[in-house]
């Protein structure tokens, strides 16, 4: 009984020596992912905070102060037009009550002059740039910079002409695809294995699973990009005073659980890049970079620039 134990015990401690071991030295296990970019300013929604939302006023002004990436949403209208959109009924971006899906593109109502940013309370941006562009229209403009496309619906259609845009402008070494839905994101790695893909929601919570099991540095990923918000961010969008003691723990309790240092730098040795989002001011900034994050997603893309060029990685 007692070697029993003992081995039980030695086994568990190379277990967990191993684990250790391999977390800090992935290489040993794991060849790294070949990077074709690697990005550390990226502007979300083309920059939702400078300019009008996933515009192509907002695309230009964001790769004319140097973002690495755009970040934007697609959608497809009723004649098989993918367009550049966050939401699939334009009722808060347009005013009018209505589905891209079953509209033709010619009959998409222009973007209000005036939006609110979603994930800055109390700001909102202007601009004289209304219309909703094509994804190939951003392809064209900007053949050199990398495109993070949310697939925004479960549509078959949307993720195979999106596919064939992205082949058409040979296009698979600067972009990214996915969604939160494990259906979708898997759609997408069907549809085109050569373009990366994101971690789903449901391997986001697999991946943490793995990381405090002391799994992760044994299990290989298909996923080339870790992209999660940083939850405490939360707290500044609602107002905290009318938040519930459980709502705040649950907050503190994802943040604590989601942003590890250890579990970013395992990625970033594995060649998984790992954006934070949706961070619009410099301590937040500063928390991503200073975890080891890669990049992050800003409404602000000067502002983000700014900090760059004076924080010392």
């Amino acid at each position: 009984r007692m070697s029993a134990t003992l081995y039980l015990l030695s086994a568990l401690g190379g277990y967990v020596l191993t684990s250790a071991l391999l977390l800090k030295c992935p290489g040993l296990l794991h060849r790294p992912k070949r990077q074709r970019f690697r990005c550390r300013h990226i502007s979300h929604r083309g920059g939702a905070g400078e300019n009008l939302e996933n515009t192509m006023a907002a695309f230009q002004h964001a790769v004319d102060i140097g973002t690495d990436m755009l970040e934007l949403d697609c959608h497809l209208t009723k004649d098989e037009q993918v367009v550049v959109s966050h939401d699939e009924n334009l009722k808060r971006s347009t005013g009018v009550d209505v589905n891209i899906s079953d509209l033709k593109y010619s009959e998409l109502p222009p973007y209000l002059s005036r939006l609110d940013v979603t994930f800055q309370k109390e700001s909102h941006s202007e601009g004289k740039d209304n219309r909703i562009p094509l994804l190939k229209e951003v392809f064209e403009a900007f053949p050199q910079t990398p495109v993070n496309i949310d697939i925004k619906v479960n549509n078959n259609v949307l993720i195979k002409k999106v596919s064939e845009l992205v082949r058409q402008y040979k296009r698979e070494h600067l972009t990214v695809w996915g969604n939160v839905s494990y259906e979708v994101v898997s759609k997408c790695l069907k549809e085109n294995g050569d373009i990366p893909i994101i971690f789903c929601s449901q391997r986001v919570l697999l991946l943490l699973g793995l990381f405090y099991t002391g799994l992760l540095p044994f299990i290989p990923f298909k996923e080339e990009f870790l992209e999660i918000p940083m939850p405490s961010i939360i707290l500044k969008l609602k107002e905290p005073q009318k938040m519930t003691k459980s709502q705040k723990f649950i907050i503190w309790l994802a943040d604590t659980l989601l942003m590890r240092k250890t579990l970013f730098d395992h990625l970033t040795a594995r060649g998984i890049q790992v954006y934070i989002w949706v961070l619009n001011e410099n301590e937040e900034y500063k928390r991503a970079f200073d975890l080891g994050a890669t990049g992050v997603m800003t409404d602000y893309p000067t502002k983000l620039k700014e900090f760059l060029q004076n924080y010392a990685a």
